[in-house]
């Protein structure tokens, strides 16, 4: 009874030295989740992002001209600003230690809680600088003040050596980080010049005061080796070079700043820039105090508003009696929206700072916005009625897609038709259901004994589907493969897509752990993204993590991913007795009912990879899946030359 959670037997087990207390910088180490958001490459980039931001702050609060960003051939980088200065000088509370030292080693601790030293800053938590530095194997911090120049380096937040004063700076003043990222939290993964010069661009276009200068001696091919941003046009030179040569319905976007202090007695401004284009999906990029928003928040929630009210209001000027039916939905299909503001102690969900929670902020950006959105729609007439013309369009597409839903759910004879291969689940509910997309009828079999057949849906295709990205539409639409899949899922495809119709609340991939696997889930992952896109972008597409390897010893038994992980298996034993046995799965038709349930179906014990779409730029994704799925065989050979240095196992 040692396992049952009322069990009284050993009162001792959990005591007062049960309880583990870990320090700042060892509890950064141990749960990076919880304030970078993971291990992976965005998290990785984001502690550039966090230094970056330290030195905006500066820069927004007036002290800073220019801020360097310089990725190095050994993988640091630093990022230096002509700012203030971090200071030196013991702190109050804790007089051996410098206020350096205390920034860069103690969670809660900068300069930005009570609003004195800035007024619109993007760090708030007292938390950037110490997590860089726990995630960090070597972190040398440079300070220019008072025209002395100081340093100290730490290695995984521990420092090296006290704060030493190492010359004279008589005509330098700021901070100088330079930092690399610990390969025990991250492994393999790199800073990318690609990503870091777009993160140096956009930090540019947000803030039109700053002029930022961007090195690097890692040679992609690509990426400009060096580069001085600095735009006075601020987002809508943003957006125009975003949209590039896409048709767009106003010649010049819809765009303008207004201070706060001006309109509402209050620290801070919002800058904000839109236009319409019917030859792309829409799609909105927000900010807070320089800091990316990709989950939105209410400043964007306030700009969509006055964007909806002044369309609506422009619409019954001109009599146009469709205008009333404009949702925010028909406003966000082709409209491509920048959103940035500043304001005074902002209060964000989490660390990583991805959603804005302050509630004044949806007010004062409503309010801004609406004035000179009423005024642009007047003086630009014909820009105006574009805009109107195809919002009206929009609205009479979802209005007609509502009226087939209706009618065919009216139509009581009409039986919902579903594939044959279809093993369904019982459960009348789309909440908490699930459906496997597998390879072949094997795997389906398998499948069948491993679900659970209240809420796990199984759908067998036949080998590799169509690639959506190569075909023509009408073969497409004629595609048996395509058709069951729309209709075991109860949507369609393209325009017709509405996620409210989706028959499972999650889309689960589930192919063999090899390269025909990967294959099929990548065809898989193209037609979803070109034809459903919503659908993952609600979270709705995911892929199994089936086992290549079981491996036994006496009574002891594990599954594992990979070679790396059944290498460090069989040197460390499993702590049975006799040789250890090997098998591995060709495929999932191989595994049977209880491997297959216990690894990779039951929810208790497997393992699943959410699809996500993660954008540096707008469109970067669709951009990347052109070049590797589209018609060009060019463009994949040109990836190919420029990556497979990079490849390191070749399962074949």
């Amino acid at each position: 009874m040692a396992n049952d959670l009322l069990s009284t037997t050993s009162p001792d087990d959990y005591n007062a030295s049960s309880i583990e207390v870990l320090e700042d910088m060892e509890h950064v180490r141990l749960r990076p989740g919880m304030y970078i958001g993971g291990k992976d490459e965005r998290a990785l980039h984001h502690m550039v992002a966090e230094i970056i931001d330290n030195s905006m702050d500066e820069a927004v609060a007036g002290h800073a001209t220019w801020i360097e960003v310089e990725l190095h051939a050994n993988g640091h980088c630093t990022v230096r600003d002509n700012g203030r200065g971090i200071p030196t000088d013991p702190h109050p509370k804790q007089p051996t230690k410098s206020a350096l030292e205390i920034i860069f080693c103690t969670l809660n601790a900068g300069g930005k809680f009570s609003g004195d030293s800035y007024q619109t800053s993007g760090g708030l938590h007292g938390v950037g600088s110490s997590v860089v530095n726990a995630l960090s194997d070597h972190l040398r911090v440079e300070v220019a003040r008072n025209k002395e120049l100081f340093m100290m380096e730490f290695s995984k937040g521990v420092p090296q050596a006290p704060l030493a004063k190492i010359g004279a700076a008589p005509n330098r003043r700021g901070t100088s980080v330079t930092f690399h990222p610990d390969p025990e939290i991250f492994g393999k993964l790199t800073l990318k010049p690609a990503t870091l010069f777009k993160m140096s661009r956009s930090k540019a276009y947000l803030f039109s005061g700053v002029e930022i200068r961007w090195k690097t001696e890692i040679d992609d091919k690509e990426t400009p080796l060096s580069a001085t941003f600095k735009f006075p046009g601020g987002l809508a030179d943003y957006l125009n070079i975003t949209l590039g040569d896409a048709t767009v319905y106003a010649e010049k976007p819809f765009a303008g700043t207004v201070s706060f202090v001006d309109k509402f007695q209050v620290p801070g401004k919002v800058e904000w820039a839109i236009n319409w284009t019917p030859a792309r999906d829409g799609f909105i990029q927000s900010y807070c105090n320089t800091v990316p928003t990709p989950e939105g928040g209410t400043h964007e929630t306030g700009f969509w508003s006055a964007i909806l009210k002044g369309i609506k209001a422009y619409g019954e000027r001109v009599n146009n009696k469709k205008a009333a039916q404009i949702t925010r939905d028909d406003l966000t299909t082709g409209g491509c929206a920048l959103v940035s503001c500043f304001i005074r102690e902002p209060e964000f969900v989490g660390q990583t700072k991805d959603r804005l929670a302050t509630t004044d902020a949806q007010r004062m950006v409503d309010l801004a916005v609406r004035d000179h959105f009423d005024n642009w729609l007047a003086a630009d007439t014909k820009a105006a009625g574009a805009i109107l013309d195809f919002l009206v369009l929009r609205v009479e597409e979802r209005l007609r897609r509502k009226m087939e839903k209706e009618t065919a759910r009216k139509t009581a004879t009409k039986k919902l038709r579903l594939p044959g291969k279809l093993t369904d689940c019982s459960s009348k509910n789309r909440a908490g259901t699930e459906l496997f997309i597998v390879e072949g009828d094997s795997a389906g079999g398998s499948g069948k004994g491993a679900r659970n057949r209240v809420n796990q849906a199984l759908l067998p295709l036949k080998g590799k589907i169509l690639n959506v990205l190569g075909a023509a539409s009408n073969k497409i639409h004629t595609n048996a493969e395509i058709n069951d899949l729309c209709e075991a899922l109860g949507v369609g495809m393209g325009t017709k897509f509405n996620v409210d119709d989706l028959r499972y609340d999650k889309i689960i991939i589930m192919t063999d752990a090899d390269v025909d696997g990967a294959h099929i889930a990548a065809l898989l992952m193209t037609f979803f993204f070109t034809q459903m896109r919503p659908l993952i972008d609600q979270g709705h597409l995911y892929l199994a993590c089936p086992p290549l390897y079981r491996l036994t010893q006496g009574a002891h038994r594990i599954y594992v991913q990979d070679d790396v992980e059944k290498e460090a298996g069989m040197k460390k034993g499993l702590g049975g007795k006799g040789k250890i046995d090997v098998q591995r799965f060709k495929g999932l038709g191989e595994m049977d009912a209880k491997d297959l349930k216990l690894t990779t179906m039951d929810p208790t014990t497997r393992k699943l990879i959410r699809v996500t779409i993660h954008d540096d730029e707008p469109g970067d994704t669709a951009d990347l899946v052109e070049r590797l799925m589209g018609k060009k065989p060019e463009l994949r050979y040109q990836y190919i030359q420029e990556n497979a240095q990079f490849v390191e196992e070749l399962d074949v």
